[in-house]
């Protein structure tokens, strides 16, 4: 019997003091301001400018108009009780080109969010890239090439020299696998290109450009300071328990999870890695030093969860799914993988169309944990999106998205009891905003967004979890409010 099991059923569930309760945003998805104050275009700018790319054309240009709103946002998060809050800098609001002297008119802005966010009692957890490049470093080949994780690095340490004083939490990247596999690979998303060696390519600089930032971070931080990346690491399950799904399994955890944890965590790639891999390239481009360079000392390991990746193995020439739940394209984002059929789960799913699974955030936490024991982990984005329609009184009752966040909450709550070091959670997302390529579409937001006149409006689900984070104590959404 584990220790989650001898609870009893009917008890609240209250979380170790400590505990981190925020919720998280990116750059580009709120800001807005998109050419203001010196801010050059990032190749989401690019990207979603280019016809057919994002949904009904929709960009981020005024996005939520954080960059003008600012104070109330921060109020906000101050109403929902929060104690943290997790957002990104866009990287060419400050470094207008993604090289040179930093922008002060861009740093301003954070230091004051920053002010603002420690003014109130929320920590600043900053998130250094999520997935905005400065279109000038993709005109110079962006990441499959070297020299964006050496600007990278240098970029980290102006942020750590503007902003070491005053964060204390900072992460390197965000769902790498999606800046390298989503963007180079699929063209599902910025910059929108479709070639496995370049996906590869930008996947082992993404690698080594987190630990060339890591180093330049520790050089310039307080020793207090506590730094991480952020990975959407798969829940990977094979379809069957025949060997066939579970080679299947293998290879997409392995192209999946392990090209990031191999190096970050554990020291170099998996062998197996090159071995799917080596009828697409010989991985010449990775040099004497890149893994050990890549696998700098971290605090804490940010790990992002919406649903499980259910695959099985297909013959030779024969049709596959390829409905893995990260847009539709011809191209595969998982190269060395074309013989993997991707499966959704029968049973309830969000707007997103993806599988209500909690279980596989719990199986997540607690793998990990026993995987890299005295490293504290943070579920630094899980959420769903909701088709949410104001009431005619303006309220927004949204009980399946707090269901949803219930589940997984209880989800972590049993890791946590299994012996899993889980020290924080945010909830993707503060408010609705630009959802990349489905553009205004999609609704993650605990807080409803008017696009038309930006009224930000609390649904239910965000009073609810204002309770939990204020009580540090769980119970259902009904009981609640």
């Amino acid at each position: 019997m584990t220790a989650s099991e001898t609870r009893p059923l009917t008890a609240p569930l209250r979380f170790p003091a400590g505990f981190l309760w925020g919720a998280a945003t990116a750059a580009y998805q709120i800001e807005g301001a998109a050419a203001e104050d010196g801010r050059t275009p990032s190749i989401w700018d690019t990207f979603s400018h280019t016809p057919g790319k994002t949904f009904e054309g929709h960009t981020g240009d005024v996005a939520v108009d954080h960059y003008h709103r600012v104070g109330e946002d921060v109020r906000l998060m101050s109403e929902l009780g929060l104690n943290a809050y997790r957002f990104s800098v866009s990287w060419s609001r400050v470094q207008p080109t993604g090289r040179g002297p930093a922008s002060q008119r861009g740093l301003d802005f954070y230091r004051r969010l920053v002010d603002d966010l420690l003014a109130a009692g929320i920590e600043p957890a900053l998130t250094l890239y999520h997935w905005d490049l400065p279109q000038e470093l993709e005109d110079a080949g962006g990441w499959p090439e070297r020299e964006t994780a050496e600007r990278f690095a240098a970029y980290a340490g102006l942020m750590a020299d503007a902003l070491g004083d005053r964060v204390g939490r900072w992460t390197t990247l965000n769902e790498p696998w999606c800046s390298a596999f989503l963007g180079y690979g699929s063209g599902v998303h910025a910059p929108g290109r479709t070639d496995p060696v370049d996906a590869l390519r930008a996947a082992h600089h993404l690698n080594l450009g987190h630990g060339l930032a890591v180093q330049a971070l520790r050089a310039a931080l307080p020793a207090t300071a506590k730094l991480a990346v952020s990975l959407n690491v798969h829940e990977v399950r094979p379809l069957t328990s025949s060997p066939e799904d579970r080679e299947a399994a293998r290879r997409i955890d392995t192209v999946g999870n392990g090209v990031w944890l191999g190096p970050m965590l554990e020291g170099g790639y998996p062998r197996e890695l090159f071995q799917d891999t080596a009828h697409l390239t010989d991985w010449g481009f990775v040099q004497d030093g890149d893994e050990a360079a890549a696998g700098q000392a971290l605090d804490w390991l940010g790990v992002n969860y919406y649903t499980p990746t259910v695959v099985s193995r297909v013959a030779e020439n024969t049709k596959r799914s390829q409905d893995d739940g990260h847009g539709d394209s011809p191209f595969s984002p998982w190269p060395g993988a074309d013989d993997v059929a991707f499966h959704q789960a029968d049973g309830e799913r969000t707007a997103m169309g993806w599988p209500v699974d909690p279980s596989g955030l719990h199986s997540l936490l607690t793998r990990l944990s026993a995987r890299f024991p005295g490293l504290e982990l943070v579920v630094s984005e899980n959420g769903a999106a909701y088709e949410d329609e104001p009431a005619a009184d303006g309220s927004v009752h949204d009980p399946r998205r707090a269901a949803y966040v219930h589940a997984h909450l209880e989800a972590v709550h049993r890791a946590v009891a299994d012996g899993a070091s889980v020290g924080g959670y945010f909830l993707w997302s503060l408010m609705d905003n630009f959802e990349w390529a489905y553009g205004y579409a999609k609704r993650f937001g605990v807080v409803h967004v008017d696009y038309d006149t930006l009224r930000r409006t609390p649904k239910s689900s965000a009073r609810w979890y204002a309770r939990v984070a204020r009580s540090g104590e769980l119970r259902s959404p009904d009981e609640a409010l």
